[in-house]
């Protein structure tokens, strides 16, 4: 081959390879991820998987998770609210969305009761529909139109003791076809971090804004994390179930996505949500 022809065909290779990159980038954001302190991901980089919550080897340099080649869903601006209401945004390129509509836009107050019936047995959760008023109320729609019904719990970190569920796709990339933006999120430390406390509910999303949706995650264990993630409940029941699904331990990590799923399966029969008192 001619000196000019290998040029060529290396500067070609070069760019492929640079696309290919490129598309796995746009891909990352789209998981849901949860991402711990640097050192929880030194814990599982050999074998985490997709938090998110996703946590693979990519997130001890960037908040993100490997994916395959398709650009990552962004919440549109255009969406205008009244004061107190809750702007549920549609979201573009929303690969594995679900299409259920949205959420009224006034948001629910007070206290309400969340009951997860799982091939495990039943979880119960009590939410604040004050201090987190549109995730409830966005929970609460999702549940009448049992959007959360025979969905597995996809993903288990036993680095940052979290089990995530709320995707009907069990990729760690589906949801409803709209987000809204964190609420309640926890007080940072000077390094960014907060506690994330054992029995707290909190929501996963990926690193677009306002990309909150369906995906939930359950915390078996103080752990630290970023404070960017919104609590919306903590548990009242049925703790037991998640410990019995962490104590089975995770997979290896998905070659593709880098998620780990629970060893012990555990999927959502039936989700309702209901008003306290």
């Amino acid at each position: 081959m001619a000196g000019k022809d290998r040029k060529k065909q290396l500067a070609r290779q070069r760019y492929e390879r640079q696309m290919q990159r490129r598309a796995a980038r746009q891909a990352q954001a789209r998981r849901m991820k949860v991402i711990g302190t640097v050192a929880a991901v030194a814990v599982i980089a050999g074998g985490g998987g997709a938090i998110a919550f996703a946590m693979n080897k990519s997130d001890t340099k960037k908040s993100t998770a490997t994916a395959s080649a398709s650009k990552s869903p962004t919440a549109q601006p255009s969406v205008s609210v009244k004061p107190g209401e809750c702007a549920y945004q549609p979201l573009s390129n929303a690969q594995g969305a679900k299409d259920v509509g949205k959420p009224p836009v006034k948001p629910v107050k007070g206290t309400y009761e969340m009951t997860i019936d799982t091939s495990q047995g039943k979880i119960v959760a009590k939410l604040d529909g004050t201090k987190a008023s549109c995730t409830v109320n966005s929970f609460k729609y999702l549940a009448s139109k049992k959007f959360f019904d025979n969905t597995k719990c996809h993903r288990l970190d036993t680095g940052i003791k979290v089990l995530q569920c709320g995707d009907p796709t069990a990729t760690g990339s589906g949801g409803p076809a709209y987000g809204f933006g964190n609420e309640n999120v926890p007080k940072a430390d000077a390094s960014g971090q907060a506690t994330y406390k054992r029995g707290m509910i909190a929501m996963a999303h990926s690193s677009q804004p306002n990309s909150n949706g369906s995906q939930f995650f359950i915390m078996y264990g103080d752990s630290p994390l970023p404070a960017d993630y919104t609590v919306f409940g903590e548990i009242t029941e049925g703790l037991g179930v998640v410990d019995s699904v962490a104590k089975a331990g995770a997979t290896a990590a998905d070659p593709q996505s880098g998620m780990t799923a629970p060893k012990k399966k555990i999927e959502i029969k039936h989700l309702t949500v209901a008003k306290m008192g």
